[in-house]
């Protein structure tokens, strides 16, 4: 299980093509490995994938993937080097700053506008924040909530509003700061995952119809 609070902005360095999917090499960033094994899970960009090996030796950490190719049909941003958000596998003891996430990816949304939000000032504490603008496929819409959460590129956020399958949500300075947000544009496809309650809620008002 994950949070969807950003630990470290990390690299994709290499893409090697395999039989069955590919082997993805992520220069960890800040994020700390010291107690990072093969066989963990850690969020890469919203996707929970299981580490199978580890190099420590250049002074920082760059840990290897393997991705399946249904993975990679599923998901965005994970072929080709390049930025990636990363998260490890949430403690029983930590804190669960965002939201209950289990790092499968239930969708590709397509981005649509990014605007300064409304309200906000030139001199304000909140100058910088952006809103966001996302089309959802008609199949994720449903379980789309205002004030409720969702996982973008494995960032927790709360949607403030939604109109048919598009949703928006704010995004503060550190957000952007802190996470590859800062890097979308109109047209830009990101990972999906829908709150977890809602998915569940659904599925227990459809089998009791």
């Amino acid at each position: 299980m994950f949070t969807g609070i950003v630990q470290s902005v990390g690299c994709i360095v290499s893409v090697e093509a395999g039989p069955g999917g590919r082997r993805l090499v992520v220069d960890a960033g800040a994020l700390d490995c010291g107690d990072v094994a093969v066989g963990d899970s850690i969020a890469v960009s919203g996707c929970c994938l299981t580490v199978v090996a580890a190099d420590r030796s250049a002074g920082g950490a760059r840990l290897a993937f393997d991705v399946s190719a249904e993975t990679l049909a599923c998901t965005s941003g994970l072929d080709a080097p390049g930025e990636v958000n990363l998260e490890k596998a949430l403690r029983l003891a930590d804190r669960l700053g965002g939201h209950l996430m289990t790092g499968h990816v239930d969708g590709f949304g397509t981005v649509v506008q990014l605007d300064r939000a409304a309200g906000t000032r030139p001199d304000s504490w909140d100058a910088g924040s952006v809103r966001l603008s996302i089309d959802a496929p008609p199949a994720l819409a449903p379980y789309i909530a205002a004030k409720g959460s969702i996982a973008v590129d494995g960032v927790s956020l709360t949607v403030n509003g939604i109109a048919g399958g598009r949703f928006h949500v704010n995004l503060i300075p550190h957000t952007l700061a802190v996470t590859t947000l800062r890097r979308l544009a109109p047209g830009a496809r990101v990972n999906l995952e829908v709150d977890l309650i809602a998915r569940y809620v659904a599925r227990y008002a459809d089998a009791t119809k």
